[in-house]
């Protein structure tokens, strides 16, 4: 599987191997334009893990708060990002690195290509799945 800065999908497939900023953003552009990460998260295809956290209480929660959580998760801090954290049974001891990593990861995990609950969490998953500590929740 190529780079995992670039998430799962085909653009991924299609670029595996490939090192540099040039074919990372060719993956990256690809599985924008494709949207197929949604579809391989689901059926586990497409380098994608099925499973992980997201449970139909984290997808209602972060549907009905998605603007504090997003506020929250830009400041690294706050009641929403914590509830989400709990929801998804990230331990006591692990919280303070998911604030951080989702602080310092904002701008993917709320990027343009993330219009919905879904993608927003399909982006969370990625990366939380690039850190050591945060992975074993994914």
């Amino acid at each position: 599987m190529a780079d995992n800065d670039v998430g799962c999908g085909v653009g991924t497939q299609v670029w595996a191997g490939q090192k540099g900023v040039v074919p990372k953003i060719l993956a990256a552009t690809t599985n924008g334009i494709f949207t197929n990460q949604l579809l391989g998260i689901t059926f586990g295809t497409l380098g994608c893990r099925q499973g992980g956290t997201v449970t139909a209480q984290v997808v209602t929660f972060t549907n009905e708060n998605a603007e504090a959580l997003a506020r929250d998760m830009a400041v690294g801090q706050g009641e929403s990002l914590n509830v989400l954290a709990e929801l998804m049974q990230i331990k006591p001891q692990d919280k303070d690195r998911f604030f951080k990593v989702s602080k310092a990861n904002f701008g993917e995990i709320y990027s343009t290509n993330n219009q919905n609950t879904l993608q927003v969490l399909a982006s969370l998953q990625n990366v939380m799945a690039k850190d050591e500590v945060l992975k074993a929740y994914v």
